[in-house]
């Protein structure tokens, strides 16, 4: 008899949401470990720029989803890849977690997106990086929202406020015994 896989508090959402930075302290304050969706493909096989310059976007997506089943394999605080929602496979193993999806206004990604060149899905095509993020965030916030369990605005206030919002989220199902977050 193989055990349950671990529940993970999963953060989602569109690049420049905060993801790695709320997740990375979420995580501290819950005394959890913490997985990158992206860094982990980085790690693994190089700079996702170069991973879609050389092998393409459906390579990259295989190459996230196998890092998606390892994290959430492994428990913790997740934080996947803006397009990761993109493999309905992701999205049926979301099922199984808690799902928090962080959302942010285009007036204030603009200023935390920076280089649009190492994120190749704002680089390529004729709209502007801010045009082309508020396309494909009106194109996947129906998969978001479709598998998410709450949602949390990181366009303003202390980066504190969110992670102590989303830890009170997070915590009270994890202090009942039988109960899992």
């Amino acid at each position: 008899m193989t055990s349950p896989e671990p529940s993970s508090i999963v953060l989602i959402g569109p690049m420049g949401a905060g993801k790695t930075s709320v997740g990375k302290r979420v995580a501290k304050r819950l005394g959890r470990t913490f997985h990158d969706t992206d860094a982990m493909v980085v790690r693994a096989h190089g700079a996702i720029a170069e991973l879609f310059a050389t092998q393409g976007e459906p390579r990259f997506r295989e190459l996230e989803r196998d890092a998606v089943e390892e994290a959430l394999s492994r428990g913790g605080v997740v934080s996947l890849g803006g397009g990761a929602v993109l493999d309905e496979t992701t999205r049926e193993r979301l099922r199984a977690h808690r799902v928090a999806l962080l959302t942010v206004a285009p007036r204030v990604v603009a200023r935390r997106l920076g280089e649009a060149a190492s994120r190749p899905l704002l680089s390529a095509g004729d709209e502007t990086p801010i045009q082309r993020w508020e396309r494909i965030y009106a194109e996947r916030r129906p998969l978001y929202e479709s598998v998410a369990d709450a949602t949390f605005d990181t366009s303003s206030g202390p980066l504190e406020n969110i992670v102590t919002a989303i830890a009170d989220w997070a915590e009270p199902a994890a202090d009942i015994p039988g109960v899992t977050p």
